[in-house]
């Protein structure tokens, strides 16, 4: 059994992690500041789920605060490190960078400096698509050049991912850096398009579209995101990095079509001007991680947002 530190547990990706974790038996130290950047009543469902197993024990705190960090480290024998708390969103973190800062690349360095005194088996650290910028070069692979970030939250993640190979060199820490594209699916974030499209075609509400509907995300389920990250936990290889997407980039227009077509009404459009940070495509190039973590994406976008549409109904729609 590991016992496995997985920080951002009350959130989207965090909570689906540590769910699995415990459901084969490991035991999870969960951290999480629970900030209001979105519905705190998602993050405390989020929570609930994981407290009715026996081996999680939950740590409320900024991961900012070296101190409070080091003593969960003293506390418990800790094996694996699973990091996935941040603070997410691109156009936000233009408008206030400093809590980039503070949230992505400080707490970052505080895990990496208090765990390369303990005896960690193997971290796992959260980076992004987003480092990819506007490359050109399609799809994305592990080893393309992004240095050229187009937002503040891009530029934090990207530092992250520098500051745990500067770690692996001096002091021998075995890391993987999982880098995601749009992960969606049931108590997916609020602020995200996969979350707020539905909702607002079922009540009526114009979509906010940027751009003319041609730029492509490469949407990834959940599920299927979640066996890539437990397999970067459980896979020591020194440093690498890592792409999790769906490999399979859909336009806007067509994201849009496919949620008429499962919520059963057609969206009103309020047509907006691209947002400066936003990148025209994301599309991962996953055989890496299908050679080294055995990942293999299955869910269609058509299935995963219908379950993502179950849920949301089932949670907010069905308890206004």
């Amino acid at each position: 059994m590991k016992t496995i530190l997985i920080t951002g547990c009350a959130g989207f990706i965090g909570s689906h992690v540590a769910e699995k974790l415990l459901e084969r038996g490991d035991k999870v130290i969960g951290i999480d500041e629970v900030n209001d950047y979105y519905d705190i009543k998602q993050k405390t469902a989020n929570l609930e789920v994981l407290n009715k197993f026996e081996n999680f024990q939950f740590h409320k705190f900024d991961l900012g605060d070296f101190k409070k960090v080091k003593e969960i480290f003293e506390k418990y024998e800790i094996t694996h490190i699973g990091h996935l708390a941040a603070r997410a969103g691109v156009r936000p973190s233009i408008e206030n960078p400093h809590i980039y800062e503070h949230s992505n690349i400080k707490a970052s360095l505080n895990i990496l400096d208090i765990a390369k005194d303990y005896n960690i088996e193997n971290t796992v650290l959260t980076s992004s698509s987003s480092v990819y910028g506007n490359c050109k070069d399609i799809p994305f692979k592990e080893t393309h050049n992004v240095d050229f970030p187009i937002s503040p939250y891009a530029a934090s993640k990207k530092s992250m991912e520098l500051l745990a190979y500067t770690y692996h060199h001096l002091h021998k820490m075995s890391i993987n850096i999982i880098r995601p594209f749009t992960i969606y699916g049931p108590r997916g974030r609020p602020d995200m398009a996969p979350f707020l499209f539905p909702m607002w075609i079922e009540k009526g509400q114009p979509i906010k579209k940027f751009g003319d509907g041609t730029t492509m995300r490469d949407y990834t389920y959940i599920d299927d995101f979640v066996k890539g990250f437990i397999s970067a936990i459980d896979t020591k290889l020194g440093y690498e990095i890592f792409n999790l997407g769906n490999s399979t980039p859909i336009s806007l227009n067509e994201f849009i079509e496919t949620i008429e077509n499962i919520v059963g009404k057609k969206a009103q459009i309020n047509q907006l001007p691209m947002q400066p940070g936003d990148v025209e495509v994301t599309y991962a190039d996953t055989s890496k991680a299908e050679k080294l973590l055995g990942y293999k994406p299955e869910t269609k976008i058509e299935q995963g947002l219908t379950q993502f549409w179950n849920w949301h109904k089932d949670f907010y729609l069905n308890n206004e």
